[in-house]
């Protein structure tokens, strides 16, 4: 009997253990579930957190963009230093992106530029474009038809090349100016000028390049990506696209038949005749996408 009674404690004794362990490793068990599921519970809230956080920069991106993509009227207004009446309205201006500039600001430009637009894009202050225009337009008005020749080499310009040639009866070079022309008195071509008109300062280089060698005088429109050296009157203006280089010369045009007594065929100009057909919505999509395709 005491044997049996030995064992039976002894089995007791082992239960007891095995409960106790059974209990402990229970115990382990449901503690390393919490602590798993706590740390799963953190890893879910830090990513809710983060996606919420991207989601509001997402939005708040998507919403600037919206915001800056176009400039409006009222906002270009601001552009404006004064209240002065401009040469053409504000709204032919801003449909004409004539203040929309590039990705590049050169040293030259700086001082013409208002501020950057969210995509990097310049501004151009529409008041220095007019004031610009305005010194253009009186120091074109002393020069003969027969003494000036415009050059323009990229297509976006060649409508309101031709236009104004047309109308001015002065001499025109699209696509291609035959470098030498007013310098090498062999060719069969050659001929004398006193004024050259460029639509930009790099594509028509060359033309800038003769006119220096022979000290001639350059009027030329420049964007924020162009150096004006070499050039004696620098009209600050978007010269990638054709409406902008069509409102440009529409002006110069205007404003050289009023000078010069031709009251009436100013008064018969049509700008669209040297932009193509206006959109009256007056955002830049058109301008924008020009400065894309170039690279600016």
């Amino acid at each position: 009997m005491p044997r049996k009674k030995k064992i039976d404690a002894e089995s007791i004794q082992e239960q007891e253990t095995s409960n106790e362990e059974k209990q402990k490793d229970s115990s382990e068990l449901n503690s390393d579930e919490k602590e798993l599921e706590e740390i799963e519970n953190k890893k879910r809230e830090k990513k809710q957190a983060t996606e919420k956080e991207e989601k509001e920069e997402t939005d708040e991106e998507k919403h600037k963009k919206k915001e800056v993509k176009m400039l409006s009227e009222k906002e270009l207004k601001k552009v404006m230093t004064d209240t002065k009446e401009t040469i053409v309205p504000l709204t032919d201006y801003i449909r004409c992106s004539v203040h929309l500039g590039t990705k590049v600001i050169t040293p030259d430009m700086r001082k013409f530029v208002y501020k950057r637009r969210a995509d990097g894009l310049a501004v151009i202050n529409t008041s220095m474009v007019d004031d610009k225009l305005r010194e253009a337009c009186k120091f074109f008005n002393n020069f003969a038809p027969e003494d000036v020749f415009i050059v323009c080499k990229r297509e976006a310009g060649w409508r309101p090349v031709e236009k104004f040639s047309e109308v001015l009866g002065i001499r025109k070079f699209t696509k291609k100016y035959p470098a030498g022309i007013i310098t090498n008195i062999r060719l069969d071509d050659f001929f004398e000028a006193k004024l050259i008109v460029i639509c930009d300062p790099w594509v028509d280089k060359n033309a800038l390049n003769d006119a220096n060698n022979l000290g001639l005088p350059v009027l030329a429109i420049c964007d924020t990506n162009n150096y004006a050296k070499g050039v004696s009157n620098v009209i600050a203006a978007n010269n990638k696209s054709e409406k902008s280089v069509g409102l440009i010369l529409y002006v110069l045009a205007r404003e050289y038949l009023k000078a010069n007594g031709r009251e009436a065929e100013a008064k018969k100009l049509k700008l669209e005749d040297f932009t193509g057909k206006l959109d009256d919505n007056i955002h830049t999509k058109e301008a924008s996408a020009e400065k894309v395709e170039f690279g600016v």
